[in-house]
């Protein structure tokens, strides 16, 4: 396994960079718990990764040890707790510019100052091999401050008071907000409380917030509020009451469905004609909507009906829009759409 190999390499770094006078390769197998053959291919790698491991023979045995030059350095952590480290950091990177990326960046700039140079290298490379690149997602690096104040009044349970701007109408308007949980999903960042307004527990959208100011009035979240459950029914970030959703999908699409969890509740059944039918209980009617679309020919809703409507709706609105265009035939009622870029072939 790749962990055990991690694992093993870094307690071998470990006892020769402790042991001037170097080790014989039968004790560095007994104490790593593995073959000659082993520790020699470990030896290996240690070198062709850059490390200055020297053998010497003293009395008939192989000893192998550091050069002298070589520097540990103070490091409590072991190559999978610094390749997590550093994993973490590519995951907060839609967050760059936020306290959350900049702390993780900071602690790992201190984990590599403790460093040697040969053994910084060697992480280094280590974590090139396992990249995560984010996809989709706002940017936040202009609302540092915004976040902060949120993160500050969370912690201190400080009222706020905001400016927002609803997604829907784009209308600004002000309200006092209870700050009970930051939420980072799909790509967003959104707070989540209790609005002073409309008397309820809603979800904001962070980037949406025009102005934030903590009040020094302190508050006590509602008790019988519990986060998980607030957004287990949720499909995306609205919280509304679950319903029984089932959508089938065409054949194209069904290993790109199953091999994903879209949320808690699903339940797949596969078709004897090779589709696949998804079931969940979730609210969110618009998310859902968009994300069926997404999926353009390639899906159908079956139930709810209200679902089932606004997605034909919408079907029909955009080949009202393309019918009009110049060599497209005005789309007749009835008439199946034609399949999307992204329906023709699963990614």
């Amino acid at each position: 396994m790749r962990g055990d190999q991690l694992a093993r390499q870094w307690l071998l770094i470990q006892r020769l960079a402790r042991s001037r006078v170097g080790a014989q390769l039968d004790d560095l197998a007994a104490e790593l718990g593995c073959v000659r053959r082993t520790v020699y291919r470990d030896l290996e790698a240690l070198m062709l990764a850059g490390f200055p491991v020297v053998s010497e023979k003293r009395a008939g045995r192989v000893y192998y040890r550091f050069l002298e030059t070589f520097r540990l350095g103070d490091v409590p952590f072991t190559p999978d707790e610094l390749l997590a480290l550093a994993f973490g950091e590519d995951l907060l990177r839609a967050l760059e510019g936020t306290v959350f990326h900049d702390s993780i960046r900071s602690a790992l700039g201190k984990i590599r100052a403790g460093l040697g140079p040969d053994l910084a290298d060697y992480l280094a490379r280590l974590g090139d091999a396992f990249r995560v690149l984010p996809g989709p997602h706002k940017s936040y690096a202009h609302l540092r401050e915004t976040i902060q104040r949120l993160h500050d009044a969370v912690l201190q349970r400080l009222t706020l008071r905001m400016r927002y701007r609803t997604g829907r109408t784009g209308a600004v308007s002000s309200r006092a907000l209870d700050p009970y949980r930051i939420w980072y999903r799909s790509g967003g960042l959104y707070v989540v409380g209790r609005d002073h307004k409309s008397g309820e527990i809603r979800t904001f959208a962070v980037e949406r917030i025009r102005a934030l100011e903590a009040t020094q009035r302190r508050f006590e979240p509602d008790p019988d509020f519990d986060f998980d459950r607030y957004i287990g029914a949720s499909f995306g970030v609205i919280a509304e009451p679950a319903t029984r959703v089932r959508i089938l999908f065409e054949r194209r699409w069904t290993h790109y469905v199953a091999e994903r969890t879209w949320h808690e509740s699903q339940r797949l059944t596969r078709r004897a004609d090779g589709r696949l039918e998804l079931a969940m209980e979730v609210g969110g009617s618009a998310e859902l909507r968009t994300w069926v679309l997404s999926f353009g020919s390639g899906a159908r809703v079956l139930e709810p009906a209200t679902l089932r409507d606004e997605v034909v709706a919408e079907l029909r609105a955009s080949l009202e829009r393309y019918a009009g265009e110049p060599g497209q035939r005005r789309a007749k009622r009835g008439d199946a759409p034609a399949p999307t870029a992204r329906s023709r072939s699963a990614p």
